[in-house]
């Protein structure tokens, strides 16, 4: 392909490229609010990256959430579903597994943050043809991507899975409508086990203790809540916190700013 006159990989399924003779390759697209790509896999690593809109992304392993302008590195053949909240833009690079492995990306998927360099050469990117010039400053842009991506900083915006079934089958149900409310008695009783003996292997296969798994459930479930445009007061109620304050303190202690502070500092205003 010509970088001169082949049309860039906006809105195209990477299934066409993912044997294209490049380390990365780019595609840029658009999903109506509640859409839900089915599970499915890649060979190579993906970085998804929510230029606008929250996406959530679950796999075996837990649930990630991604606020506007922060990405998800999945690592290669990750079987992951995505859920769309509100107008969603994404722009994804595709990595080769050994490219990844040569600039040290994770084997596990992890939550970045996204510097304004990356975000401007993942913009920059979606506009290049799959098959673009090595030497030239498409491949320079390529190479420079590649290297931003190994400097980002993880962010903790994922609520893992136990692998134990009777527990991940309890935990997803959580999941899909969490609430601090939900006691870790009857969490033990629906897994046929005592307390002791589920809050003990909870921590073994989460690295969590149930109470702390169950708010950080909440605070992702508000994350993406924000992104349907809810209000800060209506979501810190239904999730079961005190006031609007209390809801506020613990989503500070735990992701480090206020909510409003949290996504309007990336251009998403949440309401009061």
């Amino acid at each position: 392909m010509n970088s001169g006159h082949t049309v860039g990989m906006r809105n195209t399924r990477v299934v066409h490229y993912e044997d294209t003779p490049r380390d990365v390759v780019t595609t840029g697209n658009e999903y109506p609010p509640h859409f839900v790509l089915p599970r499915h896999a890649h060979k190579r690593g993906q970085l998804l990256y929510a230029a606008t809109g929250v996406v959530t992304v679950i796999t075996d392993a837990g649930s990630w959430v991604v606020p506007p302008r922060r990405a998800l590195w999945i690592p290669p053949s990750v079987a992951h579903e995505v859920r769309m909240s509100g107008t969603v833009s994404t722009h994804s690079a595709y990595v080769r597994r050994e490219a990844a492995d040569a600039i040290g990306l994770p084997i596990h998927c992890r939550v970045i943050e996204v510097s304004p360099l990356l975000h401007a050469l993942l913009h920059e990117a979606v506009d290049l043809p799959a098959e673009y010039a090595l030497d030239g400053r498409d491949g320079r842009v390529m190479a420079l991507l590649l290297d931003e991506l190994a400097a980002m900083p993880a962010l903790p915006l994922n609520t893992p899975l136990p692998r134990d079934a009777r527990l991940a089958r309890l935990c997803r149900r959580l999941l899909d409508a969490p609430a601090l409310d939900v006691d870790v008695d009857a969490m033990a009783q629906q897994a046929g086990m005592s307390r002791r003996n589920f809050t003990r292997l909870f921590r073994r296969q989460t690295g969590m203790s149930f109470a702390s798994w169950r708010q950080q459930a909440c605070l992702l479930a508000a994350l993406t809540r924000f992104g349907r445009g809810e209000s800060v007061t209506r979501v810190a109620v239904e999730l079961g916190y005190g006031s609007p304050s209390a809801f506020t303190a613990a989503f500070r202690r735990v992701l480090g700013d206020a909510p409003s502070r949290y996504l309007t500092r990336h251009g998403r205003d949440t309401g009061n």
